[in-house]
C-alpha cells in the first residue's frame, strides 16, 4: 500500500504541464532531425528549421513551444492499493494543477478553455477543466500520462463507423490527405480501430503519446522479422501518407508524418469503428508515476540531444515595409517566395473577427484605431508576455475559420493581405484573387521565434476578448511565406502536388 498526498498530485500535475511547454519529447525532436537532414524540398526544409530552432530557443528560455498551449489531457491509472491524503476529488487535483500550471508568474501559459461552448463560450482564465480518463488497475501507485493538445490538430479528428470489410488504410491515407495542413505536420498520426466510437477515439489520442519508434520497425522489416497486423499497418501507414506530399506546413515535401501509432480493441461484429487524430509539430507529453515517495521528478533533457540546426532568414528573402506597402507593390509577389516583415499590422481571430462583421453588417464603424486600409492582418492569439517581452510566442492560427470572414474583410475594410498558417479554402481563395489581395503564411510551431521579430504589442481593440483581442503589433524581418498570390494560385496546392508526384515516381 502506498499513501499519496494531495499537495504531490498538484505539485506534478503543475510541473509537468510546464516541463512539456518548453521541452520537445527527446524522440520527436531527433526524429524530425532526422527528417531535415533527407528533406529535398527547399520550403519543406526551411520551415522544419524553424520549429527545430524554435524548440531550442524554448527549451533555453523556458517559454512555450507553441502560442496555442493546449487543452490538458490525462490518462490516469491508479492501483487499487493507493491510499490518499486528500481533501479534494481526484479531478479537483488534477485541475488545481493544471490551474497553478497555466497561470505560473515565471511561464504564462495561455488560457484557451472556454465554457458554455454552445453559448457565451466564455474563457474559464486558467485553463481548467482538464479532459480525464482514469482506470483502476492492479497496484499501489498511480501512473500519469499527460498532454498539452492544440486545438488545430484537435480540430483535425476523424471518426468512421466503417463497413466491416472496407478498407482500413485507404480510408486514413484519405483522411489524411483531407486534413491539409491544419494539424501543423510534420507530426503524428494516432489510429484507434474496434471497440464502440468513443474506445476508438480515446484510443487514437493515447496511442498519440507513446515513443516515437517507427524507424526501429522498418529495421526489422528490412531483416524479415515477425511483425503484428498492427506493426504492419504501421508501416504500411507511415509510407503512404508521406507519398501524399503535403511535407511540412503543407508546403510539399518528403516528410508529413514521424510516426504513425495505432491502438486497437475487440468489436462487435457489425462494427469497424476507426478514429485518427493528429498530433502537431507542437508535440507536448510525459509520463510520471506516484508511489508515495514525493512529487514527481522530471528531468531536462540535455540540450545536446537537439539536431544542430539554427535557422537564419535566406538571403534571398524579399524585405516589405508594411508602412509604406500598396497595393500595387504586393501583385509582383509569388507563390512560396520568402519575405520578411517589418512596420506595424493588425492582429485578430475567430471572435475579433465575428464582431467586426457584425459591426460593418449593422452599418456601425470599427472601434478607434481599427483601420484596415492598405493594411495586413495577422490570425494570431499570442502568449501573455513575461519579463521585458513585448509578446509571449506568437505563432500564427489555422487561417481556414477565417475563410467566412473573407470576403467581407477584403470587400468593406480595404485589408489587402492576411497572414495564419496552413491553406485556404475555396471560397477565401475566390475572394483574393477577386480583390488582388494576397495571403502569406508563418510556421506553425515556431511561436516562441517569431515573438522576436515582435517589437511592440499595444491591445486596441476588444481586450475582453483576451488572447482574441485585436493587437498591433510592430514587427521587424518577421518570416512569413507566400502562400497564396493576387492570382489565386496556392502554394498548398503545387506543393503537395509536385512533391507527390516526385515521391512516387
Amino acid at each position: 500500500m502506498s499513501l499519496i498526498k494531495q499537495d504531490d498530485l498538484i505539485k506534478s500535475i503543475r510541473d509537468a504541464l510546464q516541463f512539456i511547454s518548453y521541452y520537445h519529447p527527446k524522440d520527436y525532436i531527433q526524429a524530425l532531425g532526422k527528417a531535415y537532414e533527407q528533406e529535398q524540398s527547399a520550403a519543406a526544409k526551411d520551415a522544419i528549421a524553424q520549429i527545430l530552432y524554435n524548440s531550442r530557443l524554448c527549451a533555453e528560455g523556458h517559454r512555450p513551444i507553441c502560442q496555442d498551449t493546449g487543452i490538458v489531457v490525462v490518462f490516469l491509472e491508479v492501483g487499487m492499493e493507493v491510499q490518499w491524503d486528500c481533501q479534494m476529488t481526484l479531478e479537483d487535483m488534477i485541475n488545481e494543477g493544471v490551474r497553478q500550471a497555466y497561470n505560473h508568474p515565471d511561464n504564462v501559459l495561455r488560457a484557451s478553455v472556454l465554457a458554455d461552448p454552445a453559448g457565451t463560450r466564455r474563457n474559464t482564465k486558467d485553463n481548467t477543466p482538464a479532459v480525464i480518463h482514469t482506470k483502476l488497475v492492479a497496484g499501489n501507485t498511480v501512473k500519469v500520462k499527460l498532454a498539452a493538445k492544440g486545438g488545430g490538430s484537435e480540430n483535425k479528428a476523424k471518426f468512421a463507423a466503417l463497413n466491416p470489410s472496407a478498407n482500413i488504410v485507404n480510408w486514413i491515407v484519405n483522411s489524411v490527405a483531407d486534413m491539409g495542413a491544419g494539424w501543423c505536420p510534420p507530426g503524428i498520426i494516432g489510429v484507434g480501430i474496434g471497440g464502440t466510437p468513443e474506445k476508438a477515439m480515446i484510443m487514437a489520442k493515447e496511442s498519440l503519446l507513446e515513443p516515437v519508434n517507427i524507424q526501429t520497425l522498418i529495421e526489422q522489416s528490412k531483416q524479415d522479422k515477425l511483425l503484428s497486423r498492427v506493426e504492419e499497418l504501421r508501416l504500411e501507414l507511415y509510407e503512404k501518407i508521406n507519398a501524399l506530399g503535403i511535407g511540412a506546413q503543407g508546403l510539399g515535401g518528403l516528410t508529413t508524418v514521424v510516426d504513425v501509432k495505432v491502438l486497437d480493441y475487440p468489436t462487435h461484429a457489425a462494427s469497424l469503428p476507426v478514429a485518427v487524430i493528429p498530433n502537431c509539430a507542437a508535440t507536448r507529453h510525459t509520463h510520471f508515476t506516484l508511489d508515495g515517495s514525493g512529487a514527481a521528478v522530471l528531468t531536462p533533457p540535455d540540450l545536446t540531444d537537439w539536431p544542430d540546426v539554427m535557422w537564419t532568414a535566406s538571403p534571398q528573402a524579399r524585405k516589405v515595409n508594411l508602412d509604406s506597402l500598396s497595393k500595387e507593390d504586393i501583385q509582383h509577389w509569388q507563390p512560396g517566395e520568402q519575405l520578411l516583415l517589418s512596420g506595424k499590422l493588425l492582429t485578430g481571430r475567430d471572435a475579433a473577427h465575428k464582431r467586426i462583421v457584425e459591426t460593418l453588417a449593422k452599418g456601425e464603424s470599427l472601434p478607434d484605431g481599427v483601420d484596415f486600409n492598405n493594411r495586413f492582418i495577422y490570425y494570431v492569439g499570442p502568449v501573455d508576455a513575461v519579463k521585458d517581452e513585448s509578446v509571449g510566442p506568437a505563432g500564427p492560427t489555422t487561417s481556414t475559420r477565417m475563410d467566412q470572414y473573407t470576403e467581407t474583410m477584403l470587400e468593406k475594410t480595404g485589408l489587402i493581405g492576411m497572414i495564419g498558417k496552413a491553406e485556404r479554402g475555396a471560397i477565401a481563395i475566390e475572394s483574393i484573387k477577386k480583390h488582388k489581395a494576397v495571403y502569406l503564411i508563418a510556421v506553425g510551431g515556431a511561436a516562441y521565434l517569431i515573438s522576436k521579430a515582435i517589437e511592440k504589442a499595444t491591445v486596441i481593440a476588444y481586450e475582453e476578448l483576451g488572447m482574441e483581442a485585436i493587437y498591433e503589433f510592430e514587427i521587424k524581418d518577421m518570416p512569413v511565406t507566400v502562400g497564396v498570390d493576387v492570382c489565386g494560385e496556392s502554394v498548398h496546392q503545387t506543393g503537395p502536388k509536385k512533391w507527390s508526384q516526385f515521391i512516387r515516381s
